[in-house]
């Protein structure tokens, strides 16, 4: 199964001084929006995302339709049909996509330790 391009999503506590303290690493801004409390930041190895205000917990992310610097692939997994297939395995949902859309959608699961881990795709 090809979940995507993975990602952690830190829940921070403050936006800023989470993105300095990462451009200390090497990170540097990809995407997202400072205004709404989100960032990505990318290294030559990794992606990472910031949010402020938006998750309880760090969550494991991935995203279906995209390489590691965010652009659409030719060809991907839906996220509709990876829940279709983990569901058909017996995992229990904390959200679902909707299945007679198309497009951006997400779900969420959480593995055995309770971490939360998001599909959620942009395309």
């Amino acid at each position: 199964m090809d979940l995507g391009n993975f990602s952690v999503s830190l829940a921070v506590r403050d936006l800023s001084a989470s993105r300095a303290f990462y451009e200390k690493l090497g990170f540097v801004v990809m995407g997202g929006d400072a205004d709404q409390g989100w960032l990505i930041m990318k290294s030559p190895s990794c992606v990472i995302g910031l949010f402020q205000g938006m998750f309880e917990k760090n969550t494991l992310t991935f995203n279906p339709g995209w390489d590691a610097t965010g652009q659409t692939l030719d060809s991907f997994t839906d996220v509709r049909d990876i829940q279709k297939a983990l569901k058909a395995d017996g995992v229990a949902f904390a959200s679902e996509a909707d299945e007679s859309t198309s497009g951006p959608a997400s779900c969420m699961v959480f593995d055995p330790d309770g971490n939360p881990v998001l599909i959620d795709q942009h395309v």
